[in-house]
């Protein structure tokens, strides 16, 4: 993280243009007072052209990207969709949301979705399977999207902590049939809320598109208070602000990712000689957003001996080891629809993932670093591991 660091007089500038010329705030019409601009759609196809992909559309937050790329694939009562157990809860409550009954399979060393695990989970009801790249790491996307072709399941991925990271020097959300991306304000990029869906074809793009929208085609040989749908949808527009952020935010998300990547390597470096710990797995091939570090120790305690070492240092950890209930699939039995998938008892479900997170330690990555940190990240986990031996 994050794009918020670089907030500046680029910003204001793109936001400044909407008020110079007519104000217009809505995505939308009001042809004859907006003098022509047009900052959601200019981001759209900016960010398009950044993938390679043909469509993109942007939407109110990385949540609606995901339920309105299920939207696209029109679920119905019983279908099933497969994700990994370690994901922001966001994932899952686009799954229940769409109707279909949500599905997590264990991770594997990435910390991301299993490929073995997957395919135990596939069953006759299975529609598709969303892969996420947690905290900017790569999922094994050549295993997965081969098991989704074999299969005849539609592989979407989860790329909120993936924007800017490739795997194969392909981006990360033009794997799959769908790609889902957070601009939220903790993001490598950031319209202070907001998201994009990309797509690799023009008939699940205006699907998508009419949905977000109430249902509306934007049908041109109409205005748009009589206009055509075909079905219902929802309200996920972003609005022209987000969009000019959006497009000055754009232009600094290589900066971003290549300052986290130098980064997180000047804290690696600093701590991997230390003694126990062991660095995540990455697949090969893997240019990853370096959202954050994330390393493995030998137990629990161990882990939370290490976050205790860094605060009183005046550092700090990043979901693991102490906000791991928002992102592990075990502990959320608030969702019923989750919790009867699984057999009723979420606590026995993902045994592997929860071995894998308990030991596990995430430094958030900052784009302005103090030089200072990593000397200090090496004397607080010092205290610590030294001790194991």
């Amino acid at each position: 993280m994050p794009g918020y660091e670089l907030i500046g007089a680029e910003e204001q500038a793109e936001v400044d243009d909407i008020f110079q010329h007519g104000g217009v705030l809505f995505r939308h019409s009001f042809d004859a007072i907006r003098q022509n601009k047009w900052k959601v759609r200019d981001f759209e196809k900016a960010f398009a052209n950044s993938l390679g992909v043909p469509h993109a559309l942007a939407v109110t937050s990385g949540t609606a990207a995901l339920r309105v790329a299920l939207a696209v694939l029109d679920l119905q009562p019983g279908d099933e969709v497969i994700t990994q157990s370690f994901t922001f809860v966001a994932t899952v409550e686009a799954i229940i949301e769409s109707g279909a009954t949500p599905v997590c399979a264990d991770i594997d060393g990435t910390l991301n979705l299993d490929p073995k695990a997957l395919t135990k989970m596939i069953t006759a009801k299975t529609k598709a399977v969303i892969a996420v790249h947690m905290l900017g790491t790569p999922a094994n996307l050549f295993e997965i999207d081969s098991i989704c072709r074999k299969n005849k399941l539609t592989l979407i991925e989860d790329a909120a902590w993936g924007c800017g990271g490739s795997l194969d020097s392909r981006p990360l959300g033009t794997w799959g049939r769908m790609g889902t991306f957070s601009f939220d304000f903790a993001k490598t990029m950031t319209t202070g809320e907001g998201g994009m869906i990309v797509f690799q074809n023009e008939t699940d793009y205006k699907a998508a598109a009419a949905w977000h929208d109430h249902g509306h085609e934007n049908n041109p040989a109409v205005p748009r208070w009589e206009d055509t749908r075909a079905s219902s949808g929802f309200n996920f527009r972003m609005t022209e602000m987000q969009g000019a952020v959006g497009l000055a935010q754009l232009k600094k998300l290589s900066t971003v990712v290549s300052a986290q990547r130098k980064n997180r390597d000047a804290m690696w470096a600093a701590i991997k000689i230390l003694p126990g710990i062991v660095a995540r797995e990455v697949p090969a091939g893997s240019y990853e957003t370096a959202d954050a570090l994330v390393f493995s120790v030998k137990d629990n305690a161990t882990a939370r001996q290490c976050r205790d070492a860094l605060v009183a240092e005046g550092l700090s950890t990043k979901i693991l080891p102490e906000a791991v209930t928002w992102h592990f699939a075990g502990t959320w039995t608030h969702m019923p629809e989750l919790v009867a998938r699984h057999g009723g008892d979420l606590s026995k479900a993902f045994l592997s993932s929860s071995a894998r997170l308990e030991c596990a330690v995430s430094l958030p990555v900052v784009v302005k670093m103090d030089e200072a940190v990593p000397a200090r990240l090496h004397k607080a986990l010092s205290k610590v591991l030294r001790k194991q031996l």
